[in-house]
């Protein structure tokens, strides 16, 4: 399986999987919180077969990766990112982040710029700032936050449980959209993430990403739904779309956080649409 290095922790190395499929236009797909990038199997079939070239990872502390003690923040979340773009040689990408893969995708425009970088895609993500202030005041209160932390460190998997309920709205979607077995197997990949990581990943949530937003400077497609409980639209995917210049917002009527299964057609026709020919 492949891996690449990305740091070092006391006396082991630090590393993280990949999965690198197809040919054409490179896609690299980074995925939400607690999953991996196992999460994108409905994604990644659809734009193989259209011809690109996909890559997924598991971040730091998730999936199939390493499980350090530190550097869970987008500081190093980016840096992770852009060793694996230098790492594997890709260039013309299109960077698409789901949820806090969605900080890896503005923090890493943020950070880097846009050189070798064709698009971006923010799919029920994050940014610009979830974080209730006095300047952001639609955000959720931090106390929200401090809760969540709370909940893992008392019974993680009771968390869990409690999380995807919400992450699918299972009590609107579940027997339609989403299966009971869909829901257990993401409970699966959360309960195997670290702990630590899962714990401070959280505390990642509250970054600021306004001012990378504004450097953005590729064409952008924002996909967020309007039945989102965990982001939602009128917190993030809308106002990431005003933020960046010429971006274009696809809301999905009655899509919840985890609209890349509930509705995978819907996602993967825009995505499609926007990324044009994969070769």
């Amino acid at each position: 399986m492949p891996y690449i290095t990305v740091g070092k922790e006391n006396s082991g190395d630090i590393h993280l999987y990949y999965e690198d499929h197809g040919a054409g236009k490179p896609v690299v797909l980074i995925h939400g919180f607690p999953l991996s990038g196992a999460s994108w199997e409905k994604q990644t079939k659809a734009l193989v077969d259209a011809g690109h070239r996909v890559v997924t990872y598991d971040r730091r502390g998730f999936g199939k990766s390493d499980r350090p003690a530190s550097g869970y923040n987008y500081a190093t979340f980016a840096e992770d990112l852009h060793k694996l773009v230098r790492e594997i040689d890709l260039h013309d990408v299109t960077l698409v982040g789901f949820s806090m893969g969605g900080g890896e995708v503005a923090r890493y425009l943020g950070t880097y710029g846009s050189a070798g970088v064709r698009q971006a895609v923010f799919i029920s993500a994050i940014p610009p700032f979830l974080l209730k202030t006095p300047d952001n005041p639609a955000g959720v209160e931090k106390a929200v936050f401090d809760d969540f932390q709370q909940a893992i460190l008392a019974d993680r998997p009771l968390f869990l449980t409690q999380f995807f309920q919400t992450f699918y709205n299972a009590d609107v979607l579940r027997g339609k959209l989403v299966s009971e077995q869909a829901i257990q197997l993401s409970w699966n990949v959360g309960a195997g993430a670290s702990p630590i990581g899962t714990y401070h990943c959280v505390t990642s949530w509250l970054t600021d990403f306004r001012k990378d937003l504004a450097r953005i400077n590729v064409p952008t497609l924002v996909i967020h739904g309007d039945a989102d409980r965990i982001c939602p639209l009128h917190v993030t995917g809308k106002l990431t779309h005003e933020a960046v210049k010429g971006s274009r917002l696809v809301v999905v009527e009655g899509g919840p956080h985890g609209l890349n299964w509930t509705h995978a057609d819907i996602v993967n026709r825009a995505l499609l649409e926007f990324l044009g020919p994969g070769k």
